[in-house]
């Protein structure tokens, strides 16, 4: 690949920034100061609840003030991949990866469809290779690849010949996508349109008969390999199902299936373990210098996404201002409001478009380009030299002396082509099979220095965080590409408990990157993190740490009214100057007040400018609330479990909802629902303690204070407030099903509310002696 000059950019860099909305944020940040100033100065005229107050709006401003930092320079990047051919003689190979790990989580046809996209871009099939790592190791998962594999054969011509934006075929032959005008359409098309069709309907027949067990399987041939295996004990299967033998661009790209080998006596690493055999297996077989994972659901939206990348990868004027590219994670048929809040729209048009005007967006795992040799743990300095070598963070480093890499030659051969830069790596799929076998092997990695300097991190079940964080520790930057259309579209969970895991899976793995070897102090003080990327990453990986404050801040009105005590300001005055002077009348409760109302209408207006509803706010808000009360306490506690010795954490899979169109969707599909998980214990708890204050409350039974010092409507207005947010659990009281919380949810609930509201009463008989 020989790059031309050229002074024609392949990107243009867009700021974003907007004083309007830095004045409101330092404002709020102004007002969170004077409040902690105005309880450090009455600090001393108050009880417990004032001191829990103060704590909690300290790590409040905490937080604020790395979100201000975060957002404060947000930019955008305007790509065009019309402009690569002119800067490149020859495009650059490229090596696509899908993970999945359970057929029935993630069903088969799900993957299939992503594949099917992805072989379906708009780039030379030459330069292509799919690969498909099945963690699950099952026959099913393999079969539907064989199926789609001779579907492929007409579906890839078929989106080239006609430009068929839409390259997976499931959202293609959705009723609200195939409505043409007879202008529009051929008869030839049509015709075309039709036979693909059927074809496609006779392979998810196929694959849904096989998936209920009404196609059984043959296990001869191909599938032999399957016959004798269990998903976490069986031998390394590497498949071969697609070849393109001549090399030629408009053929199919290759398609190789992997199952690594596991044992029970082997860590494996979940994903992470995973996507080190799939980097380790490609670098034998095809060792293209860029990479894309994406997750089994997230499929090819953009035809051109490659391309895209490319004018991020290949147009900065160093290397290392761009180690990977990364694309957005949005969903396809998400609910209308978003009502559980994981659809992430806001998240990622405010506070990632800052972070990526620091030192670049975080990895998210999914729908994202890596540079090979920033994986294999390449510097951003490092150089080659005529002695075969490198100068690898100013240490030479030669061929021989790449022990880290395990112990397969001929892999330490192709990882020396990928560090170079070098292309000339010999590409036989058929000869590298022993090799990879070997390196799909559960005991290859042992004594080397994969997961710790090499490849994707160990160590957390947010295996992406951890890599992207090592990365832009050595001094990489990263890049955003958001294409129009989208890059990827994939399935959001819906249901409480599903989302619920999920959230949980993620504060657990970023609280075990916190505490990590890579704490990102450390990088920013002896490496090369950048101080504001230091920030970002502190905000991002303290979402579990949350959850106690805003625990914490959540019981303080119930505890008020039960013991007949306040936590808020009680006086209104007319100016904000006596916060500071006036030390023998309480200031005013203006201060939380304006806090609470200028931070609730400017999300709602973030909302409302990119055109989402005030009802689309106020769903997010509260499974902000539900999700810190529920599934980051839940990921504190597992890591303190592991941290003991008592548990070690599990990567728990995401169940992937499969609609073959719109009209599948129910109607009730956004109703939070219910479990017998404990996940969902703390919630009910903190309804239950807010029930019972405000029932003692009309009942009388709060003990009588003097000077007006009790509770009051501020008070009562925040335990209305916390009411509201746990609102889906306030109707799974009386609700019936799987929309009802369960009787044995209820009754740890109970307990648990019913041991806070013990110790309440006994912090107030020992206050009122």
């Amino acid at each position: 690949m020989a790059i031309q000059s050229t002074p024609t950019p392949l990107y243009e860099k867009i700021s974003l920034k907007n004083n309007a909305k830095r004045a409101v944020e330092i404002f709020i940040l102004f007002l969170l100061v004077s409040l902690l100033a105005y309880r450090l100065v009455h600090l001393r005229d108050h009880g417990l609840e004032w001191q829990v107050a103060l704590v909690c709006e300290l790590w409040f401003t905490f937080v604020w003030v790395l979100i201000v930092s975060s957002k404060w320079s947000p930019v955008s990047y305007k790509t065009y991949p019309e402009r690569v051919l002119r800067r490149v003689t020859e495009l650059p190979p490229v090596d696509l990866f899908v993970t999945t790990a359970d057929p029935q989580l993630e069903p088969p046809i799900i993957t299939v469809n992503t594949v099917l996209s992805l072989m379906a871009v708009d780039y030379p099939a030459d330069k292509l290779a799919c690969y498909v790592s099945d963690d699950g190791c099952s026959p099913l998962t393999f079969y539907s690849l064989m199926e789609a594999a001779k579907f492929a054969k007409l579906w890839v011509p078929f989106c080239k010949k006609y430009n068929i934006q839409l390259r997976a075929p499931f959202r293609y032959f959705a009723g609200n996508v195939t409505k043409f005008s007879s202008e529009e359409c051929s008869s030839e098309f049509q015709q075309a349109r039709d036979t693909v069709r059927d074809e496609y309907e006779k392979l998810s027949k196929k694959i849904e008969g096989a998936s209920q067990g009404s196609i059984p399987f043959d296990f001869t041939g191909e599938i032999a390999p399957f016959s004798n295996t269990e998903r976490s004990n069986h031998p390394s299967i590497i498949k071969i199902i697609l070849k393109n033998k001549e090399g030629c661009p408009d053929a199919l790209p290759h398609l190789i299936y992997i199952s690594r080998e596991k044992r029970a006596k082997h860590l494996h690493h979940y994903k992470a373990g995973a996507m080190n055999v799939l980097t380790r297996v490609s670098g034998l077989m095809t060792n293209a210098p860029f990479m894309l994972n994406v997750d089994c659901d997230m499929y090819a939206n953009n035809p051109q996404i490659v391309l895209h990348a490319l004018c991020l990868l290949l147009g900065t004027k160093h290397e290392r201002d761009c180690a990977f590219v990364q694309c957005p994670q949005i969903f396809y048929d998400g609910l209308k409001d978003d009502p559980f809040g994981n659809q992430l729209v806001v998240l990622y048009e405010y506070l990632v478009r800052g972070i990526v005007g620091i030192q670049g967006p975080f990895y998210g795992g999914t729908g994202c380009f890596h540079r090979r040799k920033v994986i294999y743990g390449s510097w951003p300095g490092d150089i080659k030299t005529k002695n075969s070598g490198l100068i690898s963070n100013g240490e030479l480093t030669k061929a021989k002396s790449l022990d880290g890499f395990g112990s397969s030659k001929q892999f330490i051969n192709s990882a020396t082509h990928a560090l170079w830069g070098s292309s000339d790596h010999t590409k036989n799929l058929l000869s590298s099979l022993e090799a990879a076998h070997q390196v799909a092997s559960c005991t290859y990695e042992y004594n080397t220095n994969w997961g710790k300097k090499i490849g994707w991190m160990y160590g957390s079940t947010t295996e992406d965080v951890f890599t992207g964080l090592a990365i832009h520790t050595m001094g990489w930057k990263s890049l955003y590409c958001t294409p129009n259309p989208p890059a990827f579209l994939g399935c959001a969970p819906s249901g409480g408990p599903t989302s619920m895991t999920q959230q949980k899976r993620w504060a657990t793995g970023l609280l075990e990157v916190l505490i990590s070897r890579q704490f990102p102090i450390y990088g920013t003080l002896f490496v090369q993190l950048h101080f504001r990327q230091c920030l970002a990453y502190l905000w991002i990986l303290t979402w579990a740490l949350r959850s106690i404050p805003e625990f914490l801040y959540a019981l303080l009105p119930a505890y008020c009214i039960m013991t007949n005590s306040h936590f808020l300001p009680k006086y209104f005055i007319t100016g904000l100057i006596r916060l500071v002077i006036s030390r023998g009348q309480e200031p005013t409760i203006l201060i939380p007040t304006a806090i609470f109302v200028i931070y609730n209408l400017y999300y709602s207006y973030k909302y409302f400018i990119i055109g989402l509803s005030i009802h689309a706010w106020w769903n997010n808000h509260r499974m902000q609330r539900i999700t810190s009360a529920c599934a980051w306490s839940f990921g504190v506690l597992s890591v303190i479990l592991k941290l003991l010795g008592l548990s070690a954490t599990i990567f728990e899979v995401t169940k992937k909802d499969w609609y073959a169109s719109s009209d599948d969707i129910s109607a009730d599909r956004g109703r939070f629902n219910f479990d017998e998980s404990p996940i969902l214990v703390p919630g009910t708890a903190l309804l239950l303690v807010h029930l019972i204050a405000k029932l003692t409350m009309l009942l009388g039974l709060r003990p009588q204070v003097s000077h007006n010092n009790g509770s009051g409507p501020r008070e009562v207005v925040c335990t209305m407030w916390v009411v509201l947010c746990f609102w889906p659990f306030f109707r799974g009281l009386c609700g019936k099903g799987k929309y009802g919380i369960p009787s044995t949810t209820l009754m740890k609930g109970a307990i648990l509310a019913t041991v806070v509201v013990y110790l309440c009463n006994i912090h107030k008989l020992k206050r009122d002696l």
